[in-house]
């Protein structure tokens, strides 16, 4: 697509997007290929959603199956793989008890996992979260977000909503009250920089929700399936951090549309008929490709391999720190990375990298943000790493 093709896409678009001027017209594995066939190396993957890579056989071929079955039914109805998807996800958490809602986003999952809470808990309209979160973009996730810039401009958002500093279980136990029903945080915080709290955090915080009779809420929709090292981030923790409702969704369906809400206990059963529902939700194709997805990470072993391959890449990044001006820090957990910059330049170093090949995303003004699919090997991680070398030297020279 031309600059002039681009141009005419604006003009139907509506602009909620500073998107860079590029455009793909194919992938495989973890390359995307632009119109006129030249590759880049992604380091985005759809923002933490082609786990498996672009075009994965094994996808495919459950999608396409599935297309030549049975497309649509509507949640009138069963089908197969949304049982089967259910309960692989059921088991995957060890909860024996745990019932399953599809949805069709990260955000549709939140939003189902606070309106249980808020049914499970009548009386008791308020959830607390953290400053630097995000949850998504319906009403009720943004009022939840702990980003005011998000949501300055639909002002009024939806009441309830309490914001604690994150990594600070001693100011959320502050901030719990009569009202409060519930905590909803990310294990690590994805879209607000890649913020890794302390070892003691989460486990404190269910400490707190044990002892004031609070659910914990965690949103996994970035962190979960392998994306930090563990299946789900908060399995780190063994069983010290474990939630009442998770919401999973980006890896789940490899680029199809689809989100999870998981809760087990008694919130397992506090919806009713009508209580919520989608039409399109847990269909059976993209219950199909999550299977799919399921399955590959389990043969694959890539959930430890998201693990060794993090690692590897988070000292590859730190030698740019060692060797260059602009890059102070780098944090992290499995293949979740950030680089801090020490000036809000990310946008531009974001683009350079482009220029050279390179798909990594300026998360916030001097933070770039790494989550590539967790097929990556070494190879990619030195790739992307020499990349950037050559896009510091290069600012460098121009700075100088």
């Amino acid at each position: 697509m031309s600059a002039h093709q681009r141009a005419r896409a604006d003009g139907v678009l509506m602009p909620t997007y500073r998107r860079y001027p590029v455009t793909f017209a194919r992938g495989r594995g973890f390359y995307l290929y632009d119109e006129t066939g030249r590759p880049y190396l992604d380091f985005v993957a759809g923002v933490a959603v082609t786990a498996l890579g672009h075009a994965h056989p094994a996808v495919t071929e459950a999608v396409t199956r599935q297309a030549g079955r049975l497309l649509h039914t509507s949640n009138l109805y069963y089908t197969e793989p949304m049982a089967e998807l259910a309960e692989r996800l059921t088991r995957l958490l060890g909860w024996e008890d745990g019932r399953v809602f599809f949805a069709n986003s990260g955000a549709e999952a939140n939003e189902c996992a606070l309106k249980l809470v808020r049914k499970a808990m009548p009386g008791r309209p308020e959830t607390i979260a953290a400053w630097g979160s995000f949850h998504g973009r319906t009403m009720q996730t943004l009022a939840a977000t702990g980003q005011p810039a998000k949501w300055e401009a639909f002002q009024p958002v939806p009441a309830g909503f309490v914001h604690v500093p994150y990594d600070d279980a001693g100011a959320l136990e502050a901030a719990v009250g009569d009202a409060t029903s519930a905590v909803l945080l990310e294990p690590v915080q994805g879209e607000g920089g890649v913020v890794v709290p302390g070892d003691g955090y989460l486990p404190a915080v269910r400490s707190v929700c044990d002892a004031r009779g609070l659910a914990l809420v965690l949103d996994e929709v970035q962190t979960g399936l392998g994306r930090t090292g563990e299946w789900f981030g908060f399995q780190a923790f063994g069983d010290r951090a474990v939630p009442d409702v998770i919401s999973l969704a980006k890896a789940l369906g490899n680029g199809l549309p689809i989100g999870a809400c998981v809760a087990r206990g008694e919130l397992a059963t506090a919806f009713g008929p009508g209580d919520h529902a989608t039409t399109i939700g847990g269909g059976p194709v993209v219950c199909a490709a999550a299977l799919a997805v399921l399955e590959t990470i389990e043969r694959d072993g890539l959930v430890e391999r998201a693990r060794k391959v993090g690692e590897y890449l988070r000292e590859g990044l730190a030698s740019l720190v060692d060797s260059h001006a602009l890059p102070v820090a780098v944090r992290g957990k499995g293949l979740l990375v950030a680089l801090q910059l020490g000036s809000a330049s990310a946008r531009d170093v974001a683009t350079a990298a482009l220029s050279q090949g390179l798909l990594v995303n300026d998360v916030g003004p001097s933070v770039l943000r790494f989550c590539p699919p967790l097929i990556v090997g070494e190879a990619e991680c030195d790739e992307a790493v020499d990349i950037l070398a050559k896009v510091f030297r290069s600012l460098e020279s121009s700075a100088g």
